[in-house]
C-alpha cells in the first residue's frame, strides 16, 4: 500500500515543502518547492502563507498526513509558540498548529526544524542503520537531534537533542536562549566571522586555504569548542555516528576534518576509530523531508 505525507518547513527566509511517497518502510521523495515566508507579515502573515502552501500541495498530492518543522520551540500540548528568535513578530503564545489545522482541515504534527534535519537523516540519510546518531547543524544558529534505535529521542519535555545548548563556557558570552556559555553562542556562523575577520562563512574557508592565520585559528578555536560539546554528547550516549549539516558543513573536509580531530581530543571511553563523523545526505530540503517523517511517522 501506498501512501503520501505532506512536510512544511518553515525558514525565516523561506518555506520549504515536500510530498513523501511510502510503501511499507521506504520513502521516496515525489515532489518539492519553495515559497516565500512573508516574515515582515507577522505571525498571522506567515501562517496564511503556511496554509496557502499547504493547500496547494495536498491539492496536488492527496497527502494523507501534515507535519511542520518550525525554527524555535513550542509547547507540545497544544501548538503555541514559546520562542522563535529568528522570526520577527509577538509569537510568544502564538497558535500556531490549530491554525494550520482550522486551514487545512487536517491534524498536523509539530517538530522543531532541527529534529526534523535530524529524522531525515536518521531514517533516510547518513544514519540510516545506525544505532546511536546525533546530529547537528551549523549555521546562524547550532541545532540538534538525537535518533536512538532508529527513534527519535525527545526526551520528557519534548525537546531533548539541543546539542547547542550545552554550557561549554560558564559565565561566557550571553546565547539567544538566555543561558551564558552555549555551544551555539560560541560558534554560531557570526561568530566565526567576526573572529576570522570576513564577511561570510565562505570567506573564512577561503582564507584559510590561502594561508590566513586568523582565518586559521577562528576554525581551530570553533572546531576545539565543538569537539568539546560532541565528545560531552558520546560520552552520555554512546554515539556511533556523527552527522554535520548546516551552512557551515558546506566546507566539507576543510570543517569536518579539523572537528574529527577535536572529538578525538576529547573521548577517552570509546572506541575513536569505530565513530564516524559524516556530512550530512540531504540539502536545503531536509527540514520539509523530516517534517513529512514526522507526520508519517506519527510524532
Amino acid at each position: 500500500m501506498t501512501t503520501l505525507h505532506l512536510g512544511l518547513d518553515l525558514g525565516g527566509t523561506n518555506i520549504k515543502v515536500a510530498v513523501l511517497e511510502q510503501e511499507n518502510d521506504s520513502f521516496r521523495l515525489v515532489s518539492n518547492e519553495t515559497v516565500d515566508t512573508g516574515a515582515s507579515a507577522g505571525p498571522d502573515g506567515v501562517a496564511a502563507n503556511l496554509v496557502a502552501a499547504g493547500r496547494t500541495a495536498l491539492t496536488n498530492s492527496g497527502a494523507e498526513t501534515v507535519g511542520l518543522g518550525v525554527p524555535g520551540h513550542f509547547d507540545p500540548s497544544n501548538g503555541r509558540i514559546k520562542l522563535f528568535p529568528n522570526l520577527p513578530g509577538p509569537w510568544p503564545g502564538f497558535p500556531l498548529r490549530n491554525r494550520l489545522e482550522d486551514g487545512l482541515g487536517m491534524p498536523v504534527w509539530m517538530v522543531n526544524d532541527a529534529r526534523a534535519f535530524t529524522l531525515a537523516e536518521g531514517v533516510l540519510g547518513a544514519g540510516k542503520g545506525h544505532g546511536v546518531v546525533a546530529c547537528i547543524t551549523l549555521g546562524t544558529g547550532v541545532g540538534g537531534g538525537l535518533m536512538i534505535d532508529g527513534k527519535l529521542h525527545l526526551g520528557a519535555f519534548g525537546v531533548a537533542g539541543e546539542l547547542g545548548h550545552q554550557t561549554i563556557v560558564p559565565d561566557g558570552p550571553l546565547c539567544g536562549c538566555g543561558n551564558r556559555g552555549c555551544l551555539e553562542a560560541l560558534i554560531r556562523s557570526d561568530v566565526l566571522t567576526a573572529d576570522a575577520g570576513r564577511s561570510s562563512v565562505e570567506d573564512v574557508f577561503v582564507g584559510a586555504g590561502e594561508g590566513d592565520q586568523r582565518c586559521r585559528i577562528a576554525i581551530e578555536r570553533m572546531t576545539n569548542y565543538l569537539g568539546i560539546g560532541l565528545a560531552n554528547v558520546v560520552a552520555m550516549f554512546g554515539t556511533d555516528r556523527i552527522i554535520v549539516g548546516g551552512g557551515i558543513a558546506g566546507a566539507g573536509d576543510l570543517i569536518l576534518d579539523p572537528i574529527r580531530e577535536a572529538v578525538k581530543r576529547h573521548v577517552t571511553l570509546v572506541p575513536t576509530d569505530k565513530l564516524e563523523i559524516v556530512p550530512a545526505t540531504f540539502g536545503r530540503y531536509a527540514g520539509a523531508v523530516g517534517a513529512a517523517l514526522a507526520g508519517a511517522l506519527r510524532y
